[in-house]
């Protein structure tokens, strides 16, 4: 089927994933009005959240499998690109939902409200991953911030999560304005906000020179604070902290994961002109973001801020691919996109485990003789360790191999050389955890690991993650070329001599 924008049913067809979630995040948010009325937990409205990521799933198998466009220049973009990062979304949101539905039974939180939530930020990812026009990625951008907001300081009864979600709060309305500001200096620049007419006046030289640099500065900012790159990474630790864990696990994986779609768009189809310009910057915000993440989360005692600052360090991870700006690298990210939200949310599917569906047991002592009191969630936890540093025979190493593929397709040998070496740092942190598992006596009796609760949806959530992460370091082929397909088509410049040399 080929898709005429002239026609209003056309537009909606192309949006079809987004109205069936955006549907069901509506009536998840009534079911769960009523049965809290009714004086239940509220677990069926997870399953309800569930099942329309499954139908949206399938809208979006629908597009991916018989339905093309006319055209690069439409609002909307229905290439693969957006359906491969829509999967990623999918994915991870029905993950988190997994996992948070035993803690938020636990610590009855109102469940309808909670999944509506991840359901509309999961909307806000897929409008933004869909988006070729900057206004468009805007309220796709607003829309999931906003719900993350409120996930994140969702627990009103925690002093933490109030205060994260207050922080979050604070600091995202901050990146917003500098986006939105930039936006505005981009279209006095080139006389449009749609990606395709941006880079035909950037070709042309048509665009006014002089609103080109601040806005472009200013469109950069708002984006970096998205991605927790150095130095807008500043909230990312506390935030990860304080919300509830299945919040955390959602922020870790999904929202990056979009964050990162929409940089690749921007920067790949809209500024690609603009290369020289913009790539020495994010190549030192990249070295910048690896070094640091690494090296502050190697003295962290709490799992979930090391976490948090394994995070920032993945961000500068890909950033070297938004940096090489070549196919190899952009298939590069959007696989490591895939492993990275299956490993994020396997690892804090271990830290709810740890934590008995709460927050505590969150320090790494806590986590010492795990290994002998609960043998499988440890060895869940190692597999996803190791791929988390990208372990030889990981799904963790195929994707920073990839990475360092484009890296040098660029002739970005010292950006490449960083990319490696801070990877042998993460070594120490990730595997230091493991050893407490498996090294450590198990600790005296009334201390947190002595009381493990992994419910049922949270043992099906690890599992079938572990599960495909082994089967993605195995047989990475399938995922590769569904990446190297979505790529294809992306206009891309080749890198400068003075970028390159960098």
């Amino acid at each position: 089927m080929l898709l005429d924008y002239s026609s209003s049913l056309h537009y909606v067809l192309a949006l079809l994933p987004e109205a069936v979630l955006a549907v069901f995040g509506m009536w998840v948010l009534l079911a769960g009005v009523s049965r809290r009325r009714s004086g239940g937990l509220g677990k069926e409205t997870g399953w309800l959240a569930l099942a329309g990521l499954l139908v949206a799933g399938v809208a979006n198998g629908w597009l991916y499998s018989g339905v093309a466009e006319g055209g690069t220049a439409a609002m909307i973009a229905v290439d693969r690109l957006r359906l491969f990062a829509n999967w990623v979304f999918i994915l991870g949101a029905g993950f988190a939902i997994v996992i948070a539905l035993p803690y938020v039974a636990r610590q009855r939180l109102q469940a309808g409200e909670y999944y509506s939530l991840v359901l509309f930020a999961t909307v806000g990812m897929m409008v933004m991953a869909a988006s070729r026009d900057l206004m468009l990625i805007f309220l796709g951008l607003e829309l999931m911030s906003i719900a993350v907001y409120a996930l994140a300081g969702y627990n009103r009864r925690d002093r933490r999560s109030a205060e994260a979600g207050l922080k979050y709060f604070l600091l995202g309305a901050f990146a917003s304005a500098f986006l939105l500001f930039g936006i505005a200096l981009l279209y006095g620049a080139a006389g449009s906000t749609n990606l395709h007419a941006i880079s035909e006046a950037l070709s042309a030289g048509a665009a006014v020179e002089g609103l080109l640099g601040p806005g472009l500065a200013l469109l950069t900012i708002g984006l970096a604070f998205k991605v927790s790159a150095v130095p807008f990474h500043m909230w990312t630790p506390d935030v990860y902290e304080g919300a509830p864990t299945p919040a955390t696990a959602f922020m870790a994986a999904a929202v990056k994961a979009g964050a990162f779609v929409v940089l690749l768009r921007i920067f790949a189809t809209g500024l690609d002109a603009l290369h020289a310009d913009w790539s020495g910057i994010l190549w030192w915000v990249s070295a910048l973001t690896m070094v640091f993440g690494n090296l502050v989360a190697l003295v962290q005692s709490s799992v979930k801020r090391m976490l948090a600052y394994s995070s920032i360090a993945h961000g500068g991870y890909l950033l070297v691919a938004i940096v090489a700006a070549n196919e190899t690298a952009a298939a590069g990210l959007l696989f490591y996109l895939l492993v990275y939200t299956v490993m994020t949310i396997a690892a804090f599917a271990v830290v709810v485990s740890v934590g008995n569906q709460g927050e505590s047991g969150n320090r790494i002592e806590d986590y010492q003789g795990l290994g002998a009191r609960r043998p499988v969630l440890s060895i869940c936890m190692t597999i996803v360790l190791l791929a988390l540093a990208g372990f030889p025979g990981t799904a963790g190493f195929i994707a920073k191999y990839h990475l360092l593929l484009g890296a040098a397709e660029a002739s970005l040998w010292k950006l490449a050389v960083i990319l490696a070496l801070t990877t042998v740092v993460s070594y120490w942190y990730y595997l230091r955890v493991a050893w407490y598992m498996w090294m450590r006596d198990a600790p005296a009796e009334g201390r947190p690991t002595g009381y493990v609760i992994t419910p049922f949806a949270t043992r099906v959530a690890l599992v079938v993650s572990v599960a495909l992460l082994v089967l993605a370091g195995i047989f990475p082929g399938a995922a590769l070329e569904m990446a190297e397909n979505a790529i294809r088509g992306i206009m891309y410049v080749a890198p400068q001599a003075g970028a390159a040399g960098l």
